[in-house]
């Protein structure tokens, strides 16, 4: 399934779709690319006069890009307007800061896809090439 694809698919909109590109995608995993808009809402409190991208925005990103991307392509055209992926579970550390207008890469390796759930071993990079978090996410396909 082509990248531009798969992004169509996911159940979000700006600006709560925290996906750019897909780098890369094959049965095993996946590389994604967000940049963080320095006009988004959280920036304006977290923290005064120091914005930084709050923790639970960053497990987002990586549940869009590393299990929610690689769930639709491995359902590929099972996957529909009735199938949904829902979180649940994550075990995130947290290594440094990620700021405004930082440019993240998401790589996602797939632990398992068996009886409809999916886990993955998440990282994620800035543009330095600096792991900024790493971890477990899991979810569940849902067909309605």
């Amino acid at each position: 399934m082509e990248s531009q694809k798969i992004i169509s698919k996911l159940p979000y909109s700006k600006p709560f779709l925290f996906v750019d590109e897909i780098v890369q995608i094959n049965e095993n995993g996946v590389e994604g690319t967000y940049t963080f808009d320095e006009n988004l809402d959280f920036y304006k409190g977290h923290f005064k006069d120091n914005p930084i991208t709050p923790g639970v925005i960053l497990t987002e990103v990586m549940a869009q890009i590393g299990l929610v991307c690689l769930g639709i392509f491995l359902l590929d055209d099972s996957f529909n307007t009735t199938t949904s992926i829902a979180l649940t579970s994550n075990e995130i550390e947290f290594l440094k800061p990620v700021f405004p207008k930082e440019k993240v890469t998401v790589i996602s390796e797939k632990i398992y896809f068996r009886f409809g759930k999916l886990k993955c071993k998440v990282r994620m990079k800035n543009e330095k090439g600096e792991e900024v978090c790493t971890g477990i996410i899991a979810g569940m396909v849902i067909s309605k």
